[in-house]
C-alpha cells in the first residue's frame, strides 16, 4: 500500500455571536483537515487544531509544502516511521506550533487509515481500551461582553447540569475580582447539585495573581486549575503548584515528547493536557503518555477541535493507562466544548454526543467516522 495523495481542506465559519477567552475574541471557527489517500482505495482523515485564534492556512501550508513530499510513495501502515521522518524534516523550523499541528493532522489520518486497513478501531491498534466509555465535562463559560457576566454564566452552569453534565470547566482570566464573582455566582446556582468544577485562565496571570486566585478558590475543591501562567514559564508552574492544594493542569500549548519531557522533569504538572490535533497526533501522544506515566502525571487530553479531533481524542483516552491506579481511581475525562462550532456535527456521520454525561467508545474501524464530502466542500473556505 502506498500513499498517492495528501489533500488539505481549510474550513472557516464566521460566528454570529463572537465570544472571548482571556487572550482575545473568537470571531470564527476554523480547522485544517487532512486526507491521506492510498492506491488501495482507502483514505484516512486527520485534523490540525487551530490553537486559540491561529489561522488554519498555516498548518495547511505546512502539510502541502513540507510534509507531503515526505509522504508520497510511502507505506501508510508505518506511522511511527513516518512521524519521525516528518519531524526530522521540519525540526530546524518547526518543533512547536502550527508545524507540529500539521504533523498531528497527518498522523491522525495515518492511524485512521491503518485501522480501516486492518478492520480495527484505533484504540485497539494503540494497545487496547482501558475504558469503553468516558465521562464528559462541559467546557464553555466564554464571555460575550467581557466582564460583569456572572449571572449569565451561573445560568449556563445550571443548563449544563440539566443536560446531564456534572463536570464543568469555567473559563476565567478576566481579572481576579471578576473571576471570583463568576465562581461565587456559579457556586450559589449549583447549591444542592452534585457538580465538580475546574477552572482555566488560559495563562492570563503572572505567578502572584495566579496563586492569589487559586488560594481564594481552594474551598471549592476544584478538580484542576488549568494554565495558571504562561506555558513558557515552567518555573512559574512549579511555584504555583507548590503554593496551592489544587491539582495543576497544562500542556495544550506544548508539543511532542520534548516539550512534555521538560514539564515532567521539572515536576510542573499534576495533569498533562496534550491536544492530539496539536501536540503531534497519536504517535507523539503515545510518547507523551509514557513519559508522564513514568513521572506519576496523569494524562487528560485537551480537545477544542472539530469532529475528527474529538473522535481521535476519544480513542486516545480509551488507550491511556492510569498514573495512579486504585479501586476507585480518578479516570480521564473528555472535554465537551459547548461553544458554537459547525464542524463538530455537520462534518462526519457519527459526531460525538454525550448522553447522561457519558460518551461511548465504539469499535468501528479506524476513527469510526466517515467525512461527509458534500459538507466538507460546503464548509471549505
Amino acid at each position: 500500500m502506498k500513499i498517492t495523495a495528501v489533500n488539505t481542506y481549510v474550513l472557516k465559519s464566521p460566528l454570529q455571536t463572537p465570544f472571548a477567552f482571556s487572550q482575545g475574541w473568537v470571531r470564527q471557527r476554523a480547522a485544517a483537515i487532512v486526507e491521506v489517500v492510498t492506491d488501495a482505495g482507502i483514505s484516512g482523515w486527520g485534523e490540525a487544531l487551530c490553537v486559540g485564534m491561529q489561522p488554519p492556512e498555516i498548518a495547511a501550508a505546512t502539510v502541502e509544502s513540507a510534509l507531503a513530499p515526505v509522504l508520497l510513495g510511502a507505506d501508510p501502515r508505518e506511522p511511527e516511521v513516518l512521524w519521525h521522518a516528518m519531524y526530522n524534516r521540519t525540526r530546524d523550523f518547526g518543533q512547536k506550533g502550527a508545524v507540529i499541528s500539521g504533523i498531528s493532522a497527518v498522523d491522525i489520518a495515518l492511524w485512521d487509515l491503518c485501522g480501516k486497513a486492518r478492520g480495527e478501531p484505533v484504540w485497539r491498534l494503540l494497545g487496547g481500551a482501558f475504558r469503553r466509555r468516558v465521562r464528559a465535562y462541559a467546557t464553555g463559560f466564554y464571555r460575550i461582553q467581557g466582564q460583569g457576566e456572572a449571572a449569565r454564566l451561573a445560568e449556563e452552569a445550571v443548563r449544563h447540569h440539566e443536560s446531564g453534565l456534572s463536570l464543568m470547566k469555567v473559563k476565567l482570566g478576566f481579572g481576579i475580582a471578576d473571576d471570583l464573582a463568576v465562581m461565587a455566582a456559579i457556586d450559589r446556582a449549583l447549591q444542592g447539585r452534585s457538580v465538580t468544577l475546574m477552572i482555566d485562565t488560559n495563562h492570563a496571570y503572572g505567578e502572584a495573581d495566579a496563586i492569589r486566585l487559586g488560594r481564594a478558590l481552594e474551598p471549592l475543591s476544584l478538580r484542576w486549575y488549568e494554565e495558571p501562567v504562561a506555558p513558557e514559564n515552567i518555573e512559574g508552574y512549579c511555584n504555583v503548584r507548590r503554593a496551592l492544594a489544587i491539582p495543576i493542569a497544562g500542556g495544550e500549548c506544548d508539543y511532542t515528547a520534548f516539550g512534555f519531557g521538560r514539564l515532567a522533569a521539572a515536576r510542573a504538572l499534576d495533569i498533562a493536557q496534550p491536544d492530539i490535533a496539536a501536540a503531534g497526533g497519536f504517535t507523539a501522544c503515545r510518547h507523551i503518555a509514557a513519559i508522564c506515566l513514568a513521572h506519576g502525571i496523569q494524562v487528560n487530553p485537551h480537545v477544542w477541535g472539530a469532529a475528527i479531533a474529538q473522535r481521535a481524542s476519544l480513542h486516545l483516552i480509551a488507550s491511556l493507562p492510569l498514573a495512579h491506579p486504585s479501586l476507585f481511581a480518578t479516570e480521564p475525562i473528555l472535554e465537551y466544548d459547548s461553544s458554537d462550532h459547525p464542524f463538530r456535527t455537520a462534518l462526519v456521520d457519527h459526531p460525538v454526543q454525550q448522553k447522561d454525561g457519558w460518551v461511548e467508545i465504539d469499535d468501528r474501524p479506524g476513527l469510526g467516522i466517515e467525512v461527509d464530502r458534500d459538507a466538507l466542500m460546503a464548509l471549505r473556505a
